[in-house]
This record gives structure tokens, sequence and C-alpha cells, in this order.
């Protein structure tokens, strides 16, 4: 064993190289992190660097506390992110950060204090032509706003009140059971394609879930998971449900290994991966509007439709919130609500009648 390879195996993601001087320095790397450990290996640097970097709460580059202004936007992002981050999941935080740091990078020098509500109505009117981007801005930058009264460096929230933009769209298209029978039609049983298919549509599962998915979730019939986003949660969203014939039949041509979709060199599938497959089938069997996360929605509908409950919706999906499982109630189950209603009537009517 070389000594690089007893590092990476007692520190893995940890790598060696020498700088423009010929020192010997230490970082950590994954996807989408860098973290300089320093020069000296099993220093106390290097070790709670590597602690931070392992646990998500190191900040990367440009975020250090010691290279803002108190009271500044940038000082109020460093606390953002070291009270909020630990719980997040790693792609719930580059979303945060996708929205957080455009605002830092133009405004992070100005006092929080000096935000006042015409500002928000200014930055509201630039992003107004991205409307639901926009919208999530005024969520981030609320909640900032929200942190800035906690630290006690503001009394107000000035994004309180201001009005999002309406939006006629519903988010992703759910697939029809046209288009699921489609999609079976083009990508038969025993193809990737169509495990993948299976796989989200008779669990709900996410991208990000669907991939770590494997036999180390079945047991006595039924596949337990416990959602990847709250995760770092300690009440994370745990989902048990019953595996489905058609899950079953999938499961069992399917190849073995540690995961369901794992790839053909044997590697966990990436969720990105999965989603730009997922656009190459869809494109494939002529379903333009149909993603993965429509899979999941489809779920949900399909449970609206029958006449499930919103409560019933959140133990497949795992939801967190009960308003978001009641719009698929609202939105899919008007049809049953309707009939019921007409029964009602007709039953009233006879009665009068009688």
């Amino acid at each position: 064993m070389t000594p690089l390879t007893k590092h990476r195996k007692k520190y893995p993601g940890v790598s060696h190289y020498r700088d423009r001087h010929g020192k010997l320095r230490w970082r950590y790397r994954k996807v989408g992190l860098t973290v300089e450990l320093g020069p000296d290996y099993e220093s106390d640097l290097f070790l709670r660097r590597y602690q931070q970097a392992v646990n998500g709460t190191y900040l990367p580059d440009g975020a250090g506390a010691s290279r803002t202004s108190p009271g500044s936007i940038d000082a109020l992002v460093v606390r953002f992110y070291k009270l909020h981050f630990p719980n997040l999941a790693e792609r719930t935080r580059k979303d945060y950060r996708a929205v957080i740091e455009p605002f830092r990078a133009e405004y992070g020098r100005f006092p929080v204090i000096g935000l006042k509500r015409r500002h928000v109505l200014e930055m509201k009117a630039e992003k107004s032509a991205t409307p639901m981007q926009c919208n999530k801005f005024l969520k981030r930058l609320s909640q900032l706003m929200d942190l800035a009264i906690d630290l006690e460096w503001r009394r107000d929230n000035p994004v309180k009140g201001v009005e999002r933009f309406k939006s006629s769209s519903s988010g992703f298209h759910s697939w029809s059971e046209t288009e699921i029978e489609q999609f079976e039609a083009r990508h038969p049983l025993g193809t990737t394609a169509h495990l993948a298919f299976t796989l989200m549509l008779f669990t709900g599962a996410s991208r990000v879930d669907a991939v770590q998915l494997g036999p180390k979730n079945l047991h006595k019939g039924r596949l337990a998971y416990i959602r990847d986003k709250t995760k770092r949660n300690p009440s994370g969203v745990s989902v048990n449900i019953p595996i489905h014939p058609k899950l079953q039949s999938a499961i069992s041509v399917a190849p073995k290994g540690f995961t369901f979709l794992e790839t053909a060199h044997g590697r966990q599938r990436s969720p990105d991966g999965l989603g730009i497959a997922m656009r190459k089938w869809c494109d494939q069997a002529g379903l333009k509007n149909c993603s993965s996360h429509g899979l999941r929605k489809a779920m949900c509908r399909r449970i609206a439709e029958a006449g499930g409950t919103a409560h019933e919706i959140m133990s497949v999906s795992g939801h967190l919130s009960l308003a978001e499982a009641q719009r698929y109630c609202s939105e899919f189950g008007r049809a049953n609500l309707a009939d019921a209603a007409f029964g009602k009537l007709d039953e009233s009517l006879k009665r009068e009648q009688n």
C-alpha cells in the first residue's frame, strides 16, 4: 500500500500536491467542492477543515467570516450558511447558493440595515423577466432578513408584504396514463429505461432518492428509505411502502447490484445522470413534455384520482408539508368530489320527490 493510498483510506477524498514554491500541501476534493487542508498533515487545521468538508459545513472560498465587514450582507450570508446548511442536503445547499451568491456578489459590501423596501421592489422589477426565479430570490432574501432580525441587526423585514409574481404554471408536467403507456411501449421490461421509469412511478421517489435505492431497501415485500432531502434533519421523513407487482417484475429481471440503477461500471448513478438519461428516453418515446419529476407527480395524481387523502399521498411521496400533498387532492381529486356531490344531490332530490 503506497503512502498516498494509506492517506486516502484514512481520510477519503484527501490528496496532496506541491504548490508553485514546491511546498507539499493537502486538500479534500469531491464533486463541486475543494477544501484546502493546509501544509501540515493531521494538524488541528487539517482535521478541523476535513471534518467540516465531510459534514458539509465548510464555507466555500470567499465565504470566510474574516473577510467580511461586521453588519454587512456578506457577514449575514456567512451566518446564514453556518446556521442553516448543516441540516440541508447537498443539492439543496447548491440551490440556495445559486440564488444567494449572485446577490451577495453585487451587494455583499453594503450594510444589512441599509436595505429598504424600495430596494427590494427595484430588485423584483429587474428580475421580472423570470418570475419564478424572482419569487425564489424573494423567498431566500426574506430568510436572510428574518435572520438579521434574530441577530438584532435590524428590526424589520423589508421583504415581508412584497407581492410575489403569480404564475399559471403548476410546475412539472404530470404524466398522463396515455403517456405512461407510450413510454412502456418504447422501453419494454428488461431495459434500464423501463426499470428507472417503473422505480420512480411506483415509489414516487425523486431522482436523488431513486439512484440510491437498492436491495438494501427491500424487506418482506416492502420498500423503505429516508428521503435524502431530510436525512440531515433529526426527524427525517421515512417512506415505507408496499412493492407494486409491476415494480417487482422490473426488479426481478434487472442486473443484481448494490443499487437498482447503478451504471455499467458498477457505480451508483448520479441524480443529474439519471435526469439526462430520462430526457433521452422520453425523447425516444416522443414525450417532449415528460420528465423524471413528472413521474413523482403521476404517482401522487393516481392516488388523488383514486380518492386518496392528502395524508395518504404524504405517506407515499414523503412530502414535508400537508399543503404540498393537498394540492394534488385539489387538482386531481376534483372529479371524484364532483361525482360524490352529484350523488348526494340525486339522493336529496329523490327524498324530496318521495
